[in-house]
């Protein structure tokens, strides 16, 4: 018998859930463990609670029944990489970045190009492609519209989200004045929780083995591999691509961020009620609005994802027959069934005021996070160390809304007019730009490109936004709403 570790120590069905390039990846850490000398005791096992832990979150992971194009590895909010670096705090941490996962499936998906160009090769993945896809208990077509349908619903109930929480924390004497900030922090709470956790959708992706293993250097190798397998898989899941683009991305607005650092920089954040004060305070404001968002936002990343662990224990698992038979279908009728009585409830109004609050916003909502969405997938694997598909959805996004809120300040249009645009900053804006999955890539970047990525995503947005925003209030001043926000 030779020492170390064969093939044979890495699940199985691994290969089946993985990239070439992932597969490889886990073989090699195994099979570089060092041999224990054969003098040296054995280690000491785990305690209870440890044991009980690694035998939870190893799982014979088994491949998932979504056939889903490989564009969707690109989304920010699927990466494999977690904000949490050691989660079972192991002695030995491979820690990988996003930049590495990038090359990895941009390399993947290269290799799958060149051999399509070849006769040969592509007769042969064609005919790989058409016996694998009999395999898949939901279709290609099916995956598609199940994933939209959950970016349609969560996209609506996100920036519901986000105007009550707005709503909730503007009162009097609130110790912070702009509205944005509890929401981007919330969003990206929820967005750490969901990147960190193995157990809501645990049953997607194949049941506890409930062995232990004695030796605590192959207890570590098995559960690393298997949480590797389980963030390869959860990305494929529809629901989970739901609750991380459309309600986290939704429920947080770097273009709202944006706002409030401009309106901290010309004085005019709404609670601001004194006389003009002078530049350098001015500048103070603005450094203020970024550290306090970008640091309150990365502190609810990473406490979402200590709590995701923390909870674990008591965290359940979704039924796998109750997602796959009842949820995917019924949400193909409450997404777009929702988004029908958002423009029904706008058409028809119990009261004038809900179009300007919440009706308009959510009809355009959706829009924005689909159009996030395609320009994620398309976009974020050019560049593995700079996300262009977030960068230009954050500085589009902003644009949008600095020339909605000139125009709503205009005014421009009456009433309806007024509730249109503020539909679309609330809606349409807030849906298509995004902190949480912001914060989620630069605690994931390496870190001269996340102060870069960071950096170029303020700078960008605040400079569009003081010559869309800066051209109207330094030339002829803003105007009153003549609608009720």
């Amino acid at each position: 018998m030779t020492q170390g570790h064969s093939r044979e120590d890495v699940p199985s069905t691994l290969d089946d859930s993985l990239a070439p390039s992932d597969v490889a990846s886990i073989q090699g850490r195994v099979q570089h463990t060092p041999p224990r000398p054969s003098g040296q005791p054995r280690p000491k096992s785990k305690a209870p609670s440890q044991e009980a832990r690694a035998a939870r979150r190893a799982s014979a992971a088994s491949r998932a029944d979504y056939d889903v194009p490989d564009t969707y590895a690109n989304l920010g909010e699927t990466a494999d990489a977690s904000a949490i670096r050691n989660p079972d705090e192991a002695s030995v941490c491979h820690l990988r970045s996003l930049e590495q996962l990038r090359d990895q499936e941009q390399e993947y998906v290269g290799g799958q190009r060149l051999q399509r160009q070849d006769s040969a090769g592509r007769r042969a993945q064609e005919e790989e492609k058409e016996a694998e896809a009999a395999t898949y208990p939901v279709s290609r077509l099916a995956t598609q519209i199940y994933t939209l349908s959950y970016l349609v619903f969560f996209s609506i109930w996100g920036t519901l989200a986000r105007l009550g929480l707005q709503a909730l924390t503007t009162y009097p004497g609130a110790p912070v004045i702009y509205s944005s900030i509890w929401p981007n922090f919330a969003g990206s709470l929820i967005m750490g929780f969901l990147a960190e956790d193995r157990m809501l959708l645990r049953e997607e992706w194949g049941k506890s083995n409930g062995s232990r293993e004695r030796d605590e250097e192959a207890s570590d190798a098995h559960v690393a591999a298997a949480r590797k397998a389980h963030l390869s898989i959860k990305k494929t899941i529809p629901l989970y691509i739901g609750l991380a683009t459309g309600f986290c991305g939704s429920f947080t607005s770097f273009a709202s961020f944006v706002r409030d650092m401009y309106l901290a920089l010309a004085n005019d954040l709404p609670a601001i009620d004194g006389p003009p004060r002078n530049g350098g305070y001015s500048f103070l404001a603005l450094v203020g609005v970024v550290m306090m968002t970008v640091s309150l936002s990365l502190s609810g990343l990473f406490l979402g994802a200590h709590l995701a662990i923390f909870l674990e224990p008591i965290t359940p698992s979704i039924p796998f027959l109750f997602t796959r038979k009842i949820l995917d279908r019924l949400v193909v009728l409450l997404g777009w069934g929702c988004w029908l009585g958002a423009v029904l409830l706008s058409i028809f109004p119990p009261h004038d005021y809900w179009r300007g609050t919440a009706t308009f916003a959510l009809v355009f909502a959706p829009l924005g996070c689909l159009l996030r969405f395609y320009m994620s997938m398309y976009l974020n694997g050019r560049m593995a160390s700079f996300p262009l598909g977030t960068f230009a959805v954050n500085i589009f996004g902003t644009a949008i809304l600095g020339m909605s809120w000139d125009l709503a300040h205009v005014p421009l249009g009456g009433v309806v007019g007024c509730q249109v645009l503020q539909g679309v900053q609330d809606g349409f804006c807030g849906c298509l730009t995004t902190v949480s999955t912001w914060v989620s890539e630069l605690a994931t970047l390496r870190r001269r490109h996340a102060y870069v990525y960071g950096s170029a995503s303020v700078l960008a947005g605040l400079a569009i936004m003081v010559a869309v925003m800066g051209g109207l209030r330094w030339s002829g001043g803003w105007e009153a709403l003549v609608c009720t926000h």
